[in-house]
């Protein structure tokens, strides 16, 4: 199935005071339910996150499923919303909101296996962003049973795939969103109890290596190598209040790219979901 990019035409208007601004920010979010999200602080937290392009991933829900109010509160806080929901009710999808209209889009990789669970939507925009894919993605979880693992880890070599060819094009790349995996040993909070859980699963986390020997760069860990800060927390056994946590959203930006690159933020104190939004400023 051929990969097919959706393009846009895009009017710059200067007098109406259409204008980028040289700093971005853009955050992650895996938000474990729009809906459940709405009317429950989200738009609260979203507006002092203050980001340019919020990438939500988990939305478990379509677009038709919003009412009135509920699509106006969100386009209150940002005019360019692109969906991407997953074919099964209640489940997985992603969706990318943003305060300028992409030039170009791509949902999904073109691959029926993969698409119809609403994992990826990647964006390019114009501004700071005009050199850049913006990659919005919710990686597998392997299963509690490990029963999808090989699932996920064929997931993670076709994007990878993919992303080979557009550096090799000389594009630079931004990927974010959750990854389902804890890198290292710095990214968890009980390593040796994890070691045979699905998300630090040696195969797992060899993946992570691959794309950092494949011209990416973890932006949080090479900004603050010693840092230990989570992004995810289970609901069971106050895991966040004691701070017992994963490290499982990221960014990985193109090695050309990095010195762009000026924080990376885990928002820990934000609530609404398990995880926590994390946010990367670049400068033009």
């Amino acid at each position: 199935m051929e990969r097919v990019p959706i393009d846009y035409s895009v009017i710059l208007d200067c007098a109406a005071g259409i204008l980028y601004n040289l700093d971005m920010r853009i955050t992650t979010w895996n938000i474990n339910g729009l809906r459940a999200a709405l009317g429950k602080g989200f738009e609260e937290r979203v507006r002092a996150l203050n980001a340019d392009v919020l990438c939500l991933q988990e939305i478990k829900s379509r677009a038709d499923q919003l009412d009135a109010a509920q699509h106006a509160s969100l386009t209150g806080l940002y005019p360019y919303i692109t969906w991407n929901p997953a074919s099964r009710p209640g489940y997985s999808g992603t969706a990318t909101f943003s305060r300028s209209q992409a030039v170009q889009e791509y949902l999904g990789m073109g691959l029926p296996e993969f698409d119809g669970e609403g994992r990826l939507i990647a964006s390019r925009f114009p501004g700071p962003l005009q050199d850049v894919l913006l990659f919005n993605i919710y990686f597998p979880n392997g299963s509690r049973d490990l029963s999808r693992v090989p699932y996920k880890l064929d997931f993670y070599a076709r994007l990878l795939e993919w992303c080979d060819g557009l550096h090799s094009e000389g594009l630079k790349i931004i990927l974010t969103g959750d990854f389902n995996t804890s890198h290292t040993e710095k990214d968890i909070k009980n390593a040796r109890a994890n070691a045979g859980s699905t998300g630090f699963l040696p195969e797992e986390r060899a993946w992570i290596d691959r794309y950092l020997e494949h011209g990416f760069v973890d932006a949080f860990r090479n900004l603050y190598p010693d840092k230990i800060e989570y992004t995810w927390w289970s609901y069971i056994g106050n895991a966040r209040g004691n701070n017992t946590g994963w490290r499982l959203d990221y960014f990985l930006v193109s090695e050309a790219l990095m010195d762009r690159v000026t924080a990376v933020t885990n928002h820990t104190e934000v609530m609404g979901s398990d995880h926590c939004p994390v946010s990367l400023d670049l400068r033009d």
